[in-house]
């Protein structure tokens, strides 16, 4: 293999790639529930994954002493990038995602993208064995949503509202991805999967006083529904057997499951096209994953 091509291998591996998957349906969520003119532009999920990819590389050269015990085939740890170059890697991508946001939606944008951006930093570097951990990272996820908003956040509030519900509880369970975790942890996770899709299946039914197709709402509980069944579910087997096995594969389908979630939050405003886009990035993922994991 080239030089060039283990490189490539190496930043795949550290910024999680595939699971950059999982990340325009939040942006593209918030962008239609504010609806026409809030201010997120076609780069907008750009700057979006490339904040994300951020957190993924920050994350590796904060945990590089813990990765070597726990999980040493990771990039840093097996010595196939430099601590340093990780953490050149995170600053540029945090740097190019706030300033894409900036081009793409202005001052607006910056006020949702600055914060998201320290709060990466935050969760990586300070928060993510503390007990506020779970929440500062569903904060972010939930700012992502807004950043699709821009202009507008307040519309956005729900959508953002459910999938910072679902970031704490895949959060929490995913703790015990290599020591295994507390069935009490698995069980919250489900309690939040479950008041997400509350959320989403009654915007769905009630309308919020939009004129979506009662089809296009049929979609919203039915993507709703599939959600539920393949993130709960784990979840759910988790708490059951709640060894590190169980707990991983509840992790996986909590990452790879957020787009069924976002999928229902845009069918539920009538954006089903983009709905089914985002649906199809679960199974992408998926494969994906064989190759380079997301977690």
């Amino acid at each position: 293999m080239s030089t060039a091509r283990t490189t490539a291998r190496n930043v795949a591996e550290l910024v999680r790639l595939p699971a950059a998957l999982t990340v325009p349906g939040d942006v593209w969520a918030g962008a239609a529930w504010a609806g026409a003119g809030a201010g997120a532009g076609p780069a907008m999920p750009v700057g979006s994954v490339l904040l994300y990819w951020s957190g993924m590389a920050l994350n590796d050269w904060a945990d590089r002493e813990v990765d070597a015990v726990e999980r040493p085939e990771r990039v840093i740890p097996s010595g196939r990038m430099s601590a340093g170059t990780a953490l050149a890697v995170a600053g540029g991508l945090g740097a190019a995602g706030v300033a894409v946001t900036a081009a793409a939606g202005g001052r607006s944008a910056l006020k949702v993208s600055v914060p998201l951006a320290l709060l990466v930093a935050a969760y990586d570097v300070v928060a993510k064995d503390s007990v506020a951990g779970p929440v500062v990272m569903a904060s972010t996820r939930g700012l992502d949503v807004l950043l699709g908003a821009a202009a507008a956040p307040g519309a956005a509030a729900l959508p953002a509202v459910a999938t910072a519900t679902h970031t704490v509880g895949v959060t929490l369970l995913s703790r015990g991805e290599v020591h295994g975790a507390r069935p009490a942890a698995a069980w919250a996770a489900v309690a939040a999967t479950a008041t997400a899709t509350g959320l989403v299946v009654a915007s769905a039914l009630r309308g919020d006083g939009s004129e979506v197709p009662t089809a296009h709402r049929v979609a919203a509980v039915g993507f709703a529904a599939a959600y539920a069944a393949k993130v709960g579910g784990a979840q759910a087997r988790a708490a059951q057997q709640p060894d590190a096995g169980e707990v991983r594969k509840a992790t996986g389908a909590g990452i790879g499951g957020l787009t069924l979630l976002q999928a229902a939050w845009l069918a539920a405003r009538g954006r089903l096209g983009t709905a089914a886009v985002v649906a199809g990035a679960g199974p992408l993922l998926k494969r994906a994953a064989g190759k380079v994991s997301p977690t």
